[in-house]
């Protein structure tokens, strides 16, 4: 059976549908209905009876979201795509396509994606990480999602980046959150707040890559950041991989520079951790939530 796989995203909603092989037959995106939760539910209802219609057979379909599934209410929680938050997402979109669905983080299917055939393939333990607009995580064991007991598993954008102070709060109610540093705007503030500078997280990286030693000095802050981040969830879960993804993950220097600096903050006389550039890029979020029927 042909499966498929949506991207909930806050600004477009892509769809991709796989052959039983894996093979891509279809892919697609529309803009996301800024803050409308009923208009969000009729485009992706719309996407997959279109996609259907073309590839001319149903699928199953998996949903990546910007947020989790509350086991508590079965409610969408933890989402920065803020409509979403305290609706029954899976159960309006099983009742609108007569189906089941299943419903993941999008960091999740992230790393799923990039765990079964992608940066990180045949690695056992996962960790993959989303650096973009937010920061999220997922982890992956074996193949399959770590979901965890609250349904947060490998959110850890949102634990406090220990050894900084941070007077502007989190969407999450939180100060000094990882998310605050290690974000796409996260970088740009902080480089606003040394530097006096306004500019994109895309610009600082080019012009640190021409040379410029203001924008170098941010990416040397926002390094170090990472890899004091990341050296926290090596102490706990000790992965075989982390995959880098979302905009920041393309900035080279950062596949050198991190591993050579998260040893100070690893609990071990060697890190053996691999960190990866993902192989999927902005594919792996479809590709993930397919895989969420494997």
């Amino acid at each position: 059976m042909y499966r498929t796989g949506i991207d909930l995203g806050g600004t477009k909603i892509e769809i991709a549908v796989f052959g039983e092989d894996g093979t891509p037959l279809l892919r697609e995106r529309r803009a996301t209905p800024q803050g409308d939760y009923a208009a969000t539910v009729d485009t992706v209802a719309a996407l997959v009876a279109d996609a259907e219609r073309k590839v001319g057979a149903g699928a199953t379909v998996g949903v990546g979201i910007p947020g989790a599934e509350s086991r508590l209410t079965g409610r969408v929680k933890n989402a920065n795509s803020t409509c979403l938050i305290g609706k029954p997402l899976k159960a309006d979109l099983e009742a609108r396509l007569c189906r089941e669905v299943r419903l993941a983080n999008d960091a999740n299917c992230f790393a799923l994606s990039e765990a079964v055939d992608g940066a990180a393939a045949g690695a056992a333990v996962v960790f993959g990480v989303i650096l973009g607009t937010g920061v999220g995580g997922g982890i992956v064991v074996d193949g399959r999602v770590l979901t965890g007991a609250n349904a947060i598993a490998g959110e850890w954008g949102h634990n406090p980046l220990p050894g900084e102070q941070h007077d502007q709060r989190c969407y999450c109610g939180r100060s000094a959150c990882i998310e605050l540093f290690l974000s796409g705007p996260g970088l740009a503030a902080d480089h606003r707040r040394v530097a006096s500078a306004d500019i994109s997280a895309a610009e600082i990286a080019r012009r640190a890559a021409a040379g410029d030693a203001v924008c170098d000095a941010t990416l040397q802050r926002y390094e170090a950041r990472l890899a004091r981040a990341l050296a926290g969830v090596i102490n706990i879960l000790d992965p075989d991989a982390i995959v880098l993804g979302g905009g920041l993950s393309n900035i080279d220097r950062l596949y050198d520079s991190v591993p050579r600096l998260w040893g100070h903050w690893v609990f071990s006389d060697q890190v053996a951790t691999r960190l990866l550039r993902h192989r999927h890029g902005d594919s792996s979020g479809v590709r993930g939530a397919a895989w969420l029927w494997n």
